[in-house]
């Protein structure tokens, strides 16, 4: 349902800002009531904010393709570096491990790890076509 919702606020988001330095300086309130609907939206708003002001400074206003660098930026951990890096750069660098991921692993016996972490690097072992990037960095 959550990625529901924001698969329906985002193009809204993007008509309005075209840039990193454009969400950056957008102001809190407009972009907040922009995203109101997939709830914690004044975190979010500041997330994004922040992130796209690092994007924009610091990356040259391009996402970082390199798993240290996208993971760094605010709001984006290793679940969501590992999601855009797949997904926006084709880069396998990492297994995104969420709550389903982290019980269906368990449950089939791939691991007995109970942290993220070490689910990722557990899996990370046995999943085909994984660098183990990750692993050697965190």
């Amino acid at each position: 349902m959550h990625d529901e919702r924001v698969n329906k606020v985002t193009p809204a988001l993007f008509a309005k800002y075209r840039t990193a330095a454009d969400f950056a300086a957008a102001p809190p309130g407009e972009m907040e009531a922009m995203i109101r609907s997939t709830g914690f939206f004044r975190n979010k708003a500041k997330s994004i904010r922040n992130c796209c002001r690092a994007i924009a400074e610091h990356h040259a206003g391009k996402v970082p393709t390199r798993w240290p660098n996208c993971s760094k930026l605010e709001g984006c951990g290793r679940k969501t570096a590992s999601v855009v890096l797949g997904v926006a750069f084709g880069k396998a660098e990492g297994v995104v491990v969420d709550t389903h991921v982290t019980r269906l692993s368990r449950r089939m016996g791939l691991t007995r790890q109970k942290t993220p972490e070490k689910i990722e690097r557990a899996l990370m072992d046995i999943v085909p076509g994984r660098t183990g990037l990750i692993s050697r960095i965190c």
